[in-house]
Parts: structure tokens; sequence; C-alpha cells
């Protein structure tokens, strides 16, 4: 059995990695990471590396949208779909910071709220907003709009400014941009958010802008994912999907079944994200601890008893993207001295 595991933001960022790191123990982290064939690339997101990994050529975005709406039941046809999910923006000095929506709740209805606003005012436009769920809302467009984009998840926690999209009909969406921020500003479901204590829904982010891709890539058997991308990939390719199990030794138990083992599967972890996008240093070790406990340690000795024949970890972060692969063979070689895990940064 292979196994990938997927792990955006590893590594905490360099210029503070040895400060956030000093004292933190990962001992089959470590051992890993000094046994392991390693190479390293340029930087990456989570979901520029799931598309690449399936085969889906790049059209001007990461086609996301498309695929994700496909899994939330939208009829795709030869639209061009962009994600438009909601965030809340923060105002901080001279910069206005995204704060994505993994960090707040939104019911169905709230969305549903939204969505109708948004198209009352765009329908002229042939701008068709639709909040497919909650959290995961798209605009549908008959024709694509000459523009690119980033991924929400390389902004989360940034000055959203240098980040707009472009392209030559760029300034016709930074004015959309605009207009959805005022529309969302006076809403009366944001006036019922604030007086709770909730942030407003103030804005979209427009990422991931596709038409229908081709996924012809079957590299895994079996995808074991929470994030939306990850699962849409999966399910398009005929792959296994499932939620991501408590921890590793309950997903080899599961992995070991009839109906899923032998193949090459995927594992996505995605709880780091957050901690590195906002600074929380705390958090971060918090979490990469747990990963130790709960991950690391039961992969590595699998791969020494031979359950596991190759275990290989992307790791996409900030200044780079890391792969490390592992076998048997290399999980013997104690004599590679393990190195602090802000080197790897």
């Amino acid at each position: 059995m292979h196994c990938t595991l997927l792990i955006p933001h590893l590594f905490w960022p360099r210029a503070t990695a040895d400060a956030v790191t000093s004292g933190l123990a990962l001992p089959s982290l470590a051992r890993f990471l000094s046994r392991a064939r390693a190479e390293r690339y340029s930087p990456l997101t989570p979901e520029a590396w799931l598309c690449q990994a399936f085969e889906v050529e790049r059209q001007q975005d990461w086609p996301v949208a498309p695929l994700t709406a496909a899994l939330d039941n939208a009829e795709i046809n030869d639209a061009y779909w962009l994600r438009a999910d909601p965030v809340h923006i923060r105002v901080d000095r001279d910069r206005a910071l995204l704060v994505d929506n993994a960090l707040f709740d939104l019911t169905s209805e709230e969305a549903q709220a939204f969505a109708a606003a948004l198209n009352r005012h765009f329908s002229s436009d042939g701008i068709v907003f639709r909040a497919a769920a909650p959290k995961r809302w798209y605009v549908k467009l008959e024709r694509a709009p000459r523009l690119s984009t980033h991924e929400l998840s390389e902004v989360a926690g940034k000055d959203v400014q240098p980040f707009l999209p472009a392209g030559a009909d760029a300034l016709a969406w930074h004015r959309v941009f605009n207009e959805v921020q005022m529309l969302l500003h006076g809403h009366a479901v944001n006036d019922a958010r604030e007086a709770r204590g909730d942030p407003p829904v103030n804005s979209v982010w427009l990422w991931g802008g596709g038409s229908r891709p081709a996924v012809p890539g079957r590299h895994f058997g079996a995808v074991w994912s929470d994030d939306a991308t990850g699962v849409a990939l999966a399910t398009v390719a005929g792959a296994h999907t499932a939620g991501v199990p408590a921890d590793a030794e309950s997903w080899l138990r599961i992995a070991g079944a009839r109906q899923v083992a032998g193949r090459s599967h995927l594992v996505v972890l995605g709880e780091l994200a957050g901690a590195v996008a906002y600074h929380d240093d705390e958090n971060w070790r918090t979490r990469v601890s747990a990963l130790e406990s709960d991950w690391f340690t039961p992969l590595l000795r699998a791969v020494r008893e031979g359950e596991i024949t190759r275990l290989t970890l992307i790791a996409p972060c900030v200044e780079s993207c890391s792969r490390f692969e592992l076998t048997r063979s290399d999980a013997l070689k104690f004599w590679r001295g393990t190195k602090p895990l802000s080197s790897y940064a």
C-alpha cells in the first residue's frame, strides 16, 4: 500500500521558524524527514498541487470552481464558473485583510439571502451568483472573462490589494468586487450577525475560474479528504472518497478493508493552514504535535513493519513545496541524523 500525505504548511515560515519550533518534540516526524528522499520545488498552493496530481490542465486559473460546483450538484454544462466564496474583510490601518470563512459560521438561509440580494443587483450584467453550499458560492457566466485570480488559500490573512484579479477584464471585476462589498455592507442579515457578535459577510473572493476540465489522472485509488477540491477531483477520477479518519490507526484499519486494500491512497490533512495564515504560532505548535502522535508515529511504524510499502509527504508552504518519500529500507537507515524542523522551512 502506498500512502501520500498532503499537509499544507507543515513547516512554519522561515523568518521566525527557529523561534516558533524551539522546544517542539517531534521525534517521529524528525526521523521521517531525515531518512526520506527529499525534493524541493517552487511554492505551490494545495489546490494547484491537487490539480496537477490529477493531471488537470490549468486554464486561466486552476479550474477548481467547475469541479466543486459539480460536487455541489450544479449543472455545469459549457458555462464558465468562478468560486465567489463569502469572506470577511477587516480594515487594519491601510490594509484590507481577508478572513476566510473557515473562521466563522454561516447558515444556508443566510447564504441564500445574500445570493438573492446579489442577483437582484447583478442580473442585468449577466452575472449569476449561486450559494450552492453555505460557504461555497459561485458565479456562473456564459462566456469566459479575460481574468486570472488567486486561490483563497493563498490570500487568507493577507491584504487583498496585491491579489485582486488581473487580466484584460480585471477593472470590470474590480468594480464587481467593490459593488458586492457595498451591497453586503448594509444587508439585514449582516446587521443580525453583528448584533449577536458574528463577523459580517462583507465581501466575496473570486477564484478558481474555468469551464469543466478533463481529469485524466488516475494515480490514487482512494482519497481521504475533508477538502472539497480533493473530493471533487477524486469523484471525477472514480476514486474511492471518504472523510479523514481521526488518526492513522483508524485510517489503517479502514484502508486495510477489502474494498480499498492495496490501493494508492491520498490523505489530505489541512489543519495547519489556518494557523500559519493568521500567524497563530501556539495553535500551529498544538496541531503539529497532534499530527506527530496521531499520524506520524503510527505511519512510521507501519512503514517499518511493511504495512505501508511507500509513504510520501507533500508539504506546500510559504517559501517552497517539499516532497519526501520513505520506503521500509529508508526507514532502517538509523545512521542518518535528524535536523531541526526549522531547517526544512
